[in-house]
């Protein structure tokens, strides 16, 4: 009784393991079974004590350490094991004896369930705390470096509505929560088509999103929009096992210029039914200024590779930034949070120290909005980044701009970023490097120690992988200054600059 009136009074705490509703009777039987065999203890008062990696939290067992989600230290909690290991476990709370005083209320309806924001329950002041910590613990434990001191972390003006960019996936059989479950519905009549986000360790299954409160509410309103019109018009929505239907992905992205880009995905090629929802999207919506629509039939969902064609408008929208134009494509990689990524570039930009005369290089470059931004302070800047398209936007970025201190390049880092590249560019006075969450392959990190630039300023958006390489830098690097950066509240991730000086 207790747990039932927990879940019903937040409508957010989810049990991770519930069974979708479209399995069979036999699997469920078969399923419940299997669980009975490897029952595994349930554990009363449990105090959670810390913070861990991907927004789980830490409680202590005995001897035994426990990751369970959706709790913050401070809560107590009747714990039930759901995996053990021989050094650690992983749970969930069944009941909460106490709150904890640094609780706060999840304002997303969808809490507990699509897997985002996991940290809404933690107050913005706490969520801070904790990134900072795990900077400071992933560059000591895993760098093993001697650092500065770290500065404190720069939180994020908006903590709702910041993200410029959400993808959202249709399905033909969306996820339940617990309340339809047991809300004793007809399922056999009900519409099992959703259009959303993908449950956490779940390829085929989806959650139906009402409102999410990442991007601009315009966002909210086309997504919801789109799905009542291809449910009105019986358009099918994408079988994820079985590959098959009309309607697959639906991209937005959004700009500080007031700009707007739609782009939908289907997956069956029916030219009337595309041309019927794509004029129906431009007639209800006429703010947007790029709506475009690709047929991707291919086993993955990715658009890297595929055609994009324009409906409506232009084929991109512009970001603006310090006086700054930047060409965004739809297959463009920016900042997802544009207001924080100003003060991100920001930091970048001061640990460089240019004043005019550096030739710089700047790695895993995107649309060349770093290159772009520092090239005024420096004699030259190269921009390398994997993404042809990107590498276009940001010629473009740089024309449109009227600067002419820039090149770049495309293609894989560690075959661009050669001695050979170096040599016949010349040795970078400042290398500014902004990896993806891997890190930066062993031979461009040979190819830093081969440039021996004075400076390096070093972006991550995974202070792991970041501690990684700073410590295979360190035979020629000292780590001079370190400030985290906040771009994502309410998640456990965590951006962080780094400068390294010359020994």
């Amino acid at each position: 009784m207790l747990l039932f009136t927990f879940i019903t009074y937040h409508s957010l705490f989810i049990i991770p393991n519930y069974f979708p509703i479209f399995a069979s009777i036999s699997e469920t039987k078969e399923t419940s079974m299997s669980r009975k065999k490897k029952e595994l203890p349930l554990i009363e008062n449990v105090q959670i004590v810390d913070i861990a990696a991907e927004g789980k939290a830490i409680a202590k067992v005995d001897d035994m350490v426990v990751f369970i989600p959706y709790v913050v230290p401070g809560d107590v909690i009747d714990l039930q094991i759901t995996r053990k290991k021989n050094k650690y476990a992983e749970g969930k709370p069944v009941r909460f004896v106490t709150y904890s005083p640094d609780r706060a209320e999840a304002f997303c309806e969808h809490f507990g369930i699509c897997g985002g924001c996991k940290w809404q329950i933690l107050p913005y002041a706490e969520q801070l705390k904790f990134k900072q910590k795990q900077v400071t613990d992933n560059l000591t434990r895993i760098g093993k470096v001697d650092l500065p001191e770290i500065q404190p972390i720069l939180g994020s003006q908006k903590t709702e509505f910041y993200r410029n960019k959400l993808e959202y996936t249709f399905s033909n059989k969306k996820w339940l929560t617990l309340e339809q479950l047991r809300s004793g519905e007809n399922f056999a009549d009900m519409n099992m088509d959703g259009l959303g986000f993908h449950i956490p360790g779940m390829f085929d299954k989806v959650l139906d999103i009402n409102k999410c409160w990442l991007q601009d509410d315009v966002s909210n309103q086309i997504r919801n929009f789109i799905r009542q019109y291809c449910h009105e018009k019986g358009y099918t929505f994408f079988d994820l096992r079985n590959r098959g239907g009309l309607m697959r992905n639906l991209i937005i992205r959004t700009s500080t210029t007031g700009e707007l880009m739609v782009i939908v995905v289907f997956y069956d090629d029916e030219k009337q039914q595309q041309e019927d929802l794509l004029k129906a999207i431009a007639d209800k919506f006429p703010q947007i200024t790029a709506l475009l629509y690709i047929v991707n039939q291919k086993a993955n969902d990715t658009i890297t590779d595929q055609e994009v064609l324009t409906w409506k408008g232009n084929d991109f929208i512009y970001e603006e930034m310090e006086g700054l134009k930047f060409k965004i494509g739809p297959k463009s990689f920016y900042q997802t949070n544009s207001e924080q990524a100003y003060n991100l570039y920001k930091v970048a930009s001061d640990f460089a120290r240019l004043n005019g005369d550096e030739l710089v290089y700047d790695l895993y470059t995107g649309t060349g909005t770093i290159a772009n931004f520092v090239a005024r302070q420096s004699k030259k800047v190269v921009g390398i980044e994997y993404v042809e398209d990107a590498i276009e936007d940001a010629r473009f970025n740089s024309m449109n701009n009227k600067i002419d201190n820039t090149l770049f390049y495309a293609g894989d880092m560690k075959d661009i970023l050669t001695q050979d590249f170096i040599n016949e560019h010349g040795r970078p006075d400042v290398i500014i490097t902004d990896p993806p969450r891997a890190g930066m392959h062993d031979d461009v990190i040979k190819s830093i120690l081969f440039a021996e630039p004075q400076r390096i300023v070093y972006v991550s958006c995974n202070p792991a992988t970041q501690a990684r390489d700073l410590s295979l830098l360190d035979e020629k690097y000292k780590v001079t200054k370190v400030q985290p950066v906040d771009m994502f509240p309410h998640t456990h991730h965590v951006e962080n600059v780094v400068l390294l000086e010359k020994r």
